[in-house]
């Protein structure tokens, strides 16, 4: 019987990777004829941001996977050990889509389909955190069904910093994990969390270290990884060392290679076991749980997608633009002297962006 092509299109990929790799069996030996989808991000310049032209790939990618008749799962992640996903490229936003909120409005509808392909994909999928996973890569990373990650790896929101609100799946899907504090804090002060304190949280489902010291393999030395607490009781345990101790790491991790075989290895045993698994019966629990995800992001992307296409006309403008114009050492506006310009009345004008911009940072309203 001639089978029948379900995909929309045929594409051809440029700005991401899509691979078919075998898939090993119980004893390490190839499942013959099944495979694991990979969608790899390819944009290591720019820690594996995504352009508009990558986000039309994702999609398709994800639709070829789930079509796929052979493929058992899919792998999400990127080239390289320094990121996974920053989110959207803030050259594109800072040059093309800043002041034009028309325009962002229809990314917009892109981005919120790129999300959706990946809840309604049809295969278990697997975010491969190879690096940050920060912004919109954080919010993709959290729409797939399992996260392996790099004990290297840093997780964490951007948006209230750099002029966006983190509504593309982050205010949905966060609380979800860690619950509504830790989301508030982690969404609203924009402080990355390592991925030990992903790991304690529940935002990943394993964490393997990557880092090989004089030819051994080693936990991140950055972080403290015993359960310790500090003088009021908290653990602290994930939180960056200080001092001469993070000196002292800083040292270690410079003499040290990152190898990322053991994050493969535990990229291989889940998908291993769920070749292991009745498909229809994995695929009805994957869908049952994702429910939880899909109540929130299906009641709000629309509404949002409209909040932050406005928002590009004022504070998404400034950021975006202060991030990627301003000098290397500083590429956040004056968060101080905004807020004093907003309680005098100053209306979001091009007098108000110079007087807050580091790029413009002699010039005064």
């Amino acid at each position: 019987m001639e089978l029948k092509n379900h995909n929309l299109t045929e594409t051809q990929y440029r700005e991401i990777m899509y691979e078919k790799r075998p898939c090993l069996d119980q004893q390490g030996q190839v499942a013959e004829q099944l495979f694991t989808a990979w969608i790899i991000l390819n944009n290591p310049s720019q820690y594996n941001s995504y352009t508009t032209k990558a986000v039309k790939e994702i999609i398709f990618a994800f639709a070829e996977a789930s079509n796929d008749r052979q493929v058992v799962a899919v792998v999400f992640t990127a080239v390289g050990d320094k990121a996974f996903c920053t989110g959207g490229n803030t050259r594109e936003y800072a040059e093309y889509y800043s002041g034009n909120p028309q325009e962002y409005s229809q990314y917009m509808r892109l981005f919120n389909d790129m999300v959706s392909a990946i809840l309604k994909c049809e295969k278990p999928v697997i975010c491969r955190v190879n690096g940050m996973r920060i912004g919109g890569g954080q919010e993709i990373g959290m729409a797939c069904d399992f996260s392996i990650t790099s004990d290297m790896a840093r997780f964490g929101q951007a948006g209230p910093r750099h002029g966006s609100a983190p509504i593309g799946g982050a205010t949905d899907f966060l609380p979800l994990f860690t619950g509504i504090e830790r989301a508030m804090a982690s969404l609203t002060l924009c402080e990355p969390l390592s991925a030990h304190q992903a790991y304690y949280y529940g935002i990943v489902s394993d964490i393997v270290p990557v880092l090989k010291y004089k030819g051994r393999f080693i936990v991140n030395p950055l972080v403290i990884t015993d359960r310790l607490t500090d003088e009021y009781g908290r653990i602290i345990f994930g939180t960056q060392k200080s001092g001469a101790e993070l000196q002292k790491a800083k040292e270690i991790v410079s003499d040290s290679e990152t190898d990322l075989s053991l994050l493969d290895e535990a990229v291989n045993r889940l998908t291993t076991k769920l070749l292991y698994t009745f498909p229809n019966c994995t695929m009805k629990t994957i869908s049952e749980v994702r429910k939880f995800k899909l109540e929130h992001w299906d009641k709000n992307k629309e509404s949002s997608r409209e909040w932050l296409a406005l928002n590009m006309m004022t504070e998404a403008k400034a950021g975006f633009k202060a991030f990627n114009e301003g000098p290397k050492e500083n590429r956040e506006i004056n968060f101080i002297r905004l807020r004093q310009l907003l309680s005098e009345g100053k209306p979001w004008d091009e007098d108000l962006h110079r007087a807050i911009s580091p790029q413009y940072q002699t010039e005064k309203v």
